[in-house]
């Protein structure tokens, strides 16, 4: 059957909104690329094996190809074929041999399956900008989807989880519940299976608020991983940013994701999206043509001012997404929406995110990425977290982006990391992370929630790694070791990798709750790798983008010494929720609210006494204390009732002996241990110390004492 319409006319169709779009009567198609010459819309049979049909989309307004087929239906399978000039030394690659994915396609059936045709010049060819590929490459391609978007979302409401509230959990779709035996095994790995109640019910028990999803925005492998018979696990390599990637669903509808949030929200549980939008899945000018270069290279990409033919390559990827392009920057914001508007997610963490904020070169923090954004009646609302980083000029940019944001606190990481392996003169950058990192977000009146502290995450070291490795090894990712991290700040316990020496185990268990109760007793909000929490290991892979198998997925079959971090965990945020000193919405003043006040936080020395100059300056210091005043918090909660609660000492050692900590002795009042990291489950003996008494901190460990005003 023919789709063209009534007497084989085809309607005009409307310019917006881009990507194929079903009113209930039939399907508006619209495409934007200002350079080509001739766009065709390519219908394919139910399977996606044989073009039943090519449709050419004569009508083109401000640069956007559209047209409106009366009689297409949801399930119609189409890609697109673009007519232009093959010139890579004026920036233009079009080659209408070449079938190409609608970057704004709602749904990708199929995946990928790599051969030479996938080129738009002759692999081999002396000068890749010289020879042109004629084959067909449609056979190997994803066909795009029309879809129905209708989804009965009921009473569906977000969590709306205050940022000082929240604790997410990094994880990945797949890798999460592929291990699970309490998931039926038809689930494992989806979507579906990430709204399994046994999964559910563990993300509650632990006392999460949002998981963060690996990329889900349907992308490519790369053909070198390919042939390696590796997988691009992590996914990002983007190609289609408002279709989920199918290999994530159990069944084959957009339905499973939206029941997968739903689900989420019922528990309370808020979701979050890994995004890339600062390359794309087709890699440098020798990568294939799968969407972006075929449909206008020189809109969509960074071009060199001086050579045209090859890319600006800010990402490490071979490509840069050009977002100071209004089209391009337009794509971004109505994927942005569509994700937040249609598929109810809560949030984003932008990958790279400097690269979305360069201008023609250089970071712009007043830039029209954060200006479109910040003016989104939409996108306004929802959490945004940015990388603060990329690798061109001027890449690291942490504390930079502007009100609205959070970032990743790459400095946290270090810091944490250093000091817990042992490294001498770093109380007084720790104090700073500790305490919220004011010297990175206070001057751009973002307060201690804009840090999003972490101690691990998907790139680099499990926690269980991080105290079990000094070197990386990544041999099984086929580069011969030359990949990830040299610089990991970890510290093996004595022995590299596993071991049967009980100290060594013992030792590594106790940095482990070291690195955790740090995280969650730290101001401003953390983050936590899925996993961490059952001593999940990567055998010393830091760097398992390609690790589709049982390195990178979870293990739920933990022992008992997994079981007991588990549980402790559990505790550590129960105790960030019943303390919300340790939730501030404000950043520390140093000095006190009120005359006769305690100053709202004091940094102690072992002696009892306030740090001095001497103490911060120090080379060989590796123990300090936090006494923060629960006294004239100067916080009010949602009622107006102004927040009140215990003195908090935070004590930490990081020396390989104990150290007595003279507890401070105004006011007159005693103090509770709350949690000890020496202990296996961070249970301190019960009792109280009075004022002036010692507190035997023993090596390499932490603790948190309460002092209870009367009130």
């Amino acid at each position: 059957m023919r789709l063209i319409g009534t007497n084989g006319a085809l309607w005009r169709g409307r310019p917006y909104p881009l990507g194929a779009t079903w009113d209930g009567q039939g399907v508006n198609f619209a495409l934007y690329s200002e350079h080509a010459e001739r766009v065709e819309l390519c219908l394919f049979d139910p399977h996606g094996r044989r073009q039943i049909e090519s449709v050419d989309l004569a009508e083109r307004t401000d640069f956007v190809w559209h047209c409106y087929l009366p009689e297409a239906r949801p399930g119609l399978l189409y890609g697109y074929r673009v007519h232009g000039p093959y010139a890579p030394g004026e920036g233009h690659r079009f080659n209408p041999h070449k079938l190409l994915v609608d970057p704004c396609a709602r749904m990708l059936r199929g995946q990928l399956r790599w051969s030479d045709a996938h080129f738009g010049y002759r692999v081999g060819a002396r000068r890749e900008d010289l020879s042109f590929d004629t084959r067909d490459n449609a056979s190997g391609m994803p066909k795009c989807e029309v879809v129905d978007p209708a989804f009965t979302w009921g009473d569906d409401r977000r969590p709306n989880v205050p940022w000082q509230d929240s604790v997410i959990y990094e994880l990945h779709v797949r890798g999460h519940t592929m291990l699970n035996p309490l998931v039926p095994p038809e689930l494992r790995g989806t979507y579906a299976g990430l709204a399994a109640p046994p999964v559910i019910e563990h993300l509650k028990r632990l006392g999460v608020t949002a998981v963060d999803l690996l990329p889900v925005h349907a992308f490519v492998d790369d053909k070198r991983l390919a042939e390696l018979g590796l997988r691009n696990y992590w996914g990002y390599n983007s190609i289609g940013y408002f279709a989920p990637d199918m290999r994530y669903c159990a069944g084959a509808s957009l339905g499973e994701f939206k029941t997968m949030v739903k689900t989420l929200h019922a528990a309370g549980i808020e979701v979050l999206l890994d995004v890339v939008y600062n390359h794309t899945g087709e890699g440098n000018e020798l990568g294939p043509t799968l969407a972006f270069r075929g449909i206008d290279n020189r809109t969509y990409y960074r071009l060199r001012a001086d050579d045209p033919r090859r890319y600006e390559d800010y990402t490490g990827t071979g490509n840069t997404l050009d977002t100071s392009h209004p089209a391009v920057l337009h794509l971004v914001m109505d994927s942005l929406r569509y994700w937040v508007t249609e598929m109810h997610v809560d949030g984003f963490r932008f990958d790279l995110a400097v690269t979305l904020a360069r201008g023609e070169h250089e970071f712009e923090r007043r830039g029209a990425f954060f200006g479109a954004v910040r003016q989104d009646p939409v996108l306004r609302q929802v959490k945004l977290i940015a990388e603060p980083w990329d690798l061109g000029e001027g890449g690291y940019q942490a504390g930079n982006f502007p009100p609205g944001w959070a970032e990743w606190n790459g400095r946290y990481r270090d810091a944490v990391r250093s000091y817990w392996r042992g490294d001498g003169g770093l109380v007084g950058e720790l104090a700073s992370r500790l305490s919220g990192s004011s010297d990175l977000f206070q001057a751009s009146g973002r307060g201690p929630a804009a840090s999003i502290n972490f101690v691990t995450a998907h790139d680099g070291f499990t926690l269980q790694d991080l105290v079990s490795y000094n070197d990386k090894h990544n041999e099984a990712n086929g580069e011969g070791n030359r990949d990830g991290e040299n610089h990991n700040r970890s510290w093996n316990c004595g022995v590299e990798g596993p071991t049967d020496d009980p100290q060594v185990a013992a030792l590594r268990e106790r940095q482990k709750r070291n690195f955790l109760a740090t995280l969650i007793l730290s101001q401003g909000v953390p983050m936590l790798l899925g996993g961490d929490e059952l001593g999940r290991t990567q055998h010393g892979n830091n760097n398992a983008y390609c690790q589709d198998n049982e390195v990178s997925w979870v293990h739920w079959d933990p022992g008992a010494a997994a079981q007991g971090l588990l549980a402790f965990v559990q505790r550590l945020i129960a105790l960030r929720n019943a303390h919300p000193l340790l939730r501030r919405r404000a950043f520390f003043r140093g000095r006190a609210r009120a005359e006769h006040a305690a100053k709202d936080l004091t940094w102690l020395a072992p002696a009892g006494t306030e740090m001095t100059g001497e103490d911060w300056s120090e080379p060989h210091g590796r123990s300090i204390g936090m006494l923060i005043s629960g006294e004239g918090l100067g916080e009010r909660d949602e009622h107006g009732r102004p927040i009140e609660d215990d003195d908090l000492l935070l004590l930490l050692n990081a020396h390989h002996e104990r150290v007595d900590f003279t507890l401070p002795r105004a006011p007159a009042l005693t103090f509770t241990a709350l949690l000890d990291t020496h202990f296996p489950d961070g249970r301190p003996a019960p009792g109280t110390r009075g004022p002036g008494e010692r507190y035997p901190l023993e090596a390499r460990s932490l603790a948190l004492l309460a002092r209870e005003r009367s009130r």
